[in-house]
């Protein structure tokens, strides 16, 4: 196995995941940039020695995770395709072509079976919300969906986890608010802008939700509208959902629906004031669903809130679970199931 950008935020939780859930690994390389080359990587009483990631030296790798955004992933990606590696890609590179599966293992994992050595991982905001929508389709068939996130500064990256922290202490010091990851203060504030704006006045976020939805539920017409919001949270995504379904819904059938999917943990008891939060969900391997209503604006419609960790369930955790069903079901190719045995 093989973890690209393996200093970075996702690559050190991809790390610790693989050591922490007993991965069955005959070996594990890590890789960075050429500055990283070298440095030394503490994990679970373990010791990594970082590698350039570079073309031409992934040709003993089984399993080779991405963790290193687009420009790395068109770089490397046919390399290691080329010499027998299964590719599990986190950037959004790949993600919307037709011939690479986007999958979340409770959902569409058919495409663990049919890749042709790339898998995609979806978006963290995808992802998370997926976890509570996900069975509701699955029960009431989904017709329209707008949704409004609000995303920790950790999906951004290390960078703006140390802004947020600054500038809180800077606040609570009495001295000026220093910003540079975002165009607006993020402490004590909401940013309603994740990546770049389209020619429509979408964000490209709000576009990557609608898309991989559609892909990964394979509904190719499916209304959505979506508005993505950064807020000051450090670990954790969460996401207003307002769905629309083809069939009529009823609270009870919905919640237990939620309740036996193996991707989500049914929260919602208003009168006792339980619903899921980011804090409460950081670091778990499910996403929190509550605040479940019947929607007053679609006809069979359902609102409710998830919460999950985008660093696990939206990154380093699904890329993880994909390749452990892989190993589980015999669905890898002859090479990487020796190098696993």
């Amino acid at each position: 196995m093989g973890i690209v950008g393996a200093t970075g935020a996702v690559g050190q939780e991809l790390l610790r995941l693989v050591l922490e859930r007993e991965f069955p690994l005959k070996a594990l390389r890590l890789f960075a940039s050429a500055r990283s080359a070298g440095k030394t990587i503490e994990q679970g009483g373990k010791k990594f020695t970082v590698e350039e990631a570079k073309p031409g030296v992934f040709g003993d790798i089984d399993i080779l995770f991405l963790a290193a955004g687009g420009s790395v992933t068109r770089a490397l990606a046919p390399d290691a395709v080329k010499a027998g590696c299964v590719v599990i890609d986190k950037s959004s590179a790949l993600r919307m072509e037709p011939d690479v599966p986007l999958v979340i293992p409770e959902i569409n994992p058919e495409g663990l079976r049919t890749h042709r050595g790339l898998i995609a991982n979806p978006n963290c905001s995808t992802a998370v919300m997926l976890m509570g929508l996900f069975p509701l389709h699955r029960k009431f068939g989904l017709k329209r969906l707008i949704v409004s996130t609000y995303q920790s500064v950790s999906g951004t990256g290390a960078e703006a986890v140390r802004e947020l922290e600054a500038q809180v202490q800077a606040h609570v010091a009495d001295r000026p608010l220093e910003k540079k990851v975002y165009p607006y203060q993020i402490a004590f504030n909401c940013i309603p802008h994740i990546d770049s704006f389209g020619a429509d006045g979408y964000t490209g976020e709000e576009s990557k939700m609608a898309q991989e939805t559609r892909k990964i539920l394979g509904l190719p017409d499916l209304k959505v509208s979506a508005t993505t919001v950064r807020v000051p949270v450090v670990r954790a995504h969460s996401i207003s959902v307002c769905a629309e379904f083809e069939r009529p819904v009823d609270l009870a059938t919905a919640r237990a629906a939620i309740a036996e999917f193996d991707g989500a943990e049914l929260v919602d008891d208003p009168a006792q004031k339980r619903y899921p939060t980011p804090l409460d969900f950081a670091e778990k391997v499910k996403c929190g669903v509550g605040r479940l209503r019947l929607d007053t604006a679609f006809e069979n419609g359902l609102s409710f809130w998830v919460s999950g960790d985008n660093l696990w369930r939206g990154a380093a955790l699904n890329a993880l679970m994909n390749a452990e069903l892989m190993v589980r079901n015999g669905w890898l190719q002859p090479k990487a199931a020796a190098a696993t045995a």
